[in-house]
């Protein structure tokens, strides 16, 4: 291969090599002479360069993976599980969180979840993004960009308060749901994400009060939006005819699709949050897959004992609850650990939905606390279970990270993340729902339930069956 097609191939490997200078011996035979410092500082920002190319071009792969997690994955995902006649309105809410979090993330949401504060919220040192940079910030992550870090966080900030959205699916105003979830990105998604991630959070696994791990996002992403959703839908109330109407899923093509590319999406989520393109990346990547596989497995063997036949609806949602269950733990534990987890959260998330969920009698509509409140909440207590510092030495590197280690203190300091991130939920949310509810009202009228979101919320059909 020509140095050219070398080149081509391999560009970050192409870096200029300090130039050597030769002198003869006194035998005449050549011998190079020892390099400058100038050279070896000029060879290790050459590397220094190239190794913040790979991991830049990585994290900005991730974000975009993110993203497609919201639109199209959970759209669709959502989309099809909805009758007809709300196709729209619920694609809607989901879009809609990606344009309206990515501004109030520009102007204070990442200053709230990364500035420096106190131990609960950030401060107001970023406040429109002021001091993000092109440069890195070692605080966080210290070989790509500040706004590589800042909008691939901003995925996770746009797909959180999305995924409530299932819970209150095809009763809610558009406007209210708009405010509602606006101010939830502010009150509630940026003091937990500070808590977990933020230089001197509460929770923070580097010098927190409470270290808890948490790679991805269990309690910051999945435990608060599960709850939340949870809140929601005993706030708003049933469905009118539920449970006594039928109300299958109007699509279960869409909703595969979308389970699909949650999946996919799902190892940007997991394996992006090594903030580099390192081995851990690879660790977080095997064992997203592994858990997510063995979660519809146990969904599946669950619901075929229950109902008699596998269901493609279980199936796809038991590889969902494997994939929020391993979110936490997806960078701290090993293979066979995280099939474990997926297996264990296949069938304890399809116990939520199917015997739970019938005994409170409920509406979630589309299993958004059985999903996720339920399997974030388990994720991270296996993740105190499971972790091992072979994987990661998040303490230290001769520290015992969890129970595997011999830390069982660890499940402890996950309870109380999961508790913290329980209460916060449940309290921001209520107050929210309450707050909004009294302004401008929360669910639409019985004729406009009744008519589908679609047209009362927005005036067009998703389906033109006449055309």
């Amino acid at each position: 291969m020509s140095g050219r097609s070398l080149r081509y191939f391999f560009p970050a490997l192409c870096f200029t090599l300090p130039t050597l200078t030769f002198a003869q011996s006194a035998g005449g035979a050549a011998v190079q002479a020892p390099a400058t410092q100038a050279q070896i500082a000029a060879l290790q920002q050459s590397i220094q360069s190239a190794q913040m190319s790979a991991d830049n071009a990585w994290m900005l792969v991730s974000a975009a993976l993110v993203l497609l997690m919201t639109g199209p994955g959970l759209a669709l995902f959502y989309g099809g599980l909805v009758r007809k006649k709300n196709i729209l309105g619920t694609m809607m809410q989901s879009f809609a969180m990606m344009g309206l979090v990515t501004i109030l993330w520009a102007i204070v949401g990442y200053s709230l979840a990364f500035g420096h504060g106190n131990f609960f919220i950030g401060g107001f040192e970023h406040v429109f993004l002021r001091g993000v940079g092109l440069a890195p910030n070692p605080d966080y992550a210290p070989t790509i960009p500040e706004q590589t870090y800042m909008v691939y966080q901003l995925m996770f900030a746009i797909i959180t308060p999305a995924l409530i959205t299932g819970a209150f699916a095809e009763r809610m105003k558009f406007s209210a749901m708009a405010v509602f979830l606006s101010l939830w990105s502010l009150i509630v998604y940026s003091p937990m994400a500070h808590m977990v991630w933020g230089v001197g959070g509460l929770l923070n696994a580097s010098g927190g009060h409470i270290p808890s791990l948490d790679f991805a996002g269990g309690t910051v992403v999945h435990v608060t939006s599960g709850v939340s959703a949870l809140v929601t839908a005993l706030y708003l109330g049933k469905r009118h005819g539920y449970p006594h109407t039928a109300m299958p899923p109007h699509s279960m093509v869409l909703s595969f699709i979308g389970a699909c590319l949650l999946w996919v999406g799902w190892f940007g989520f997991n394996a992006g949050s090594a903030l580099n393109a390192g081995p851990l990346a690879t660790s977080a990547f095997i064992n997203t897959h592994f858990a997510a596989a063995a979660a519809a497995l146990g969904w599946t063997i669950f619901e075929w004992k229950h109902n008699g036949k596998p269901t493609a609806l279980g199936a796809i949602s038991g590889a969902v609850a494997g994939l929020v269950a391993i979110t936490p733990a997806s960078g701290f534990v090993q293979p066979f650990s995280a099939l474990l987890i997926g297996l264990i959260a296949g069938f304890f998330c399809s116990l939520m939905v199917f015997k739970v969920k019938a005994a409170f009698g409920y509406d979630d509509s589309l299993d958004a606390f059985g999903v996720h409140g339920a399997g974030g909440t388990l994720g991270a207590l296996l993740t105190g279970l499971f972790a091992t510092k072979a994987i990661n030495a998040a303490f230290g590197k001769d520290v015992a990270t969890g129970a595997m280690d011999g830390h069982w203190g660890q499940i402890l300091n996950q309870a109380a993340g999961v508790a913290i991130a329980w209460t916060i939920s449940i309290v921001g949310t209520l107050v929210l729902l309450f707050v909004v509810d009294k302004v401008m009202g929360l669910r639409v009228s019985h004729e406009e339930e009744m008519a589908g979101l679609d047209l009362s919320q927005h005036g067009e059909e998703g389906y033109d069956l006449n055309g």
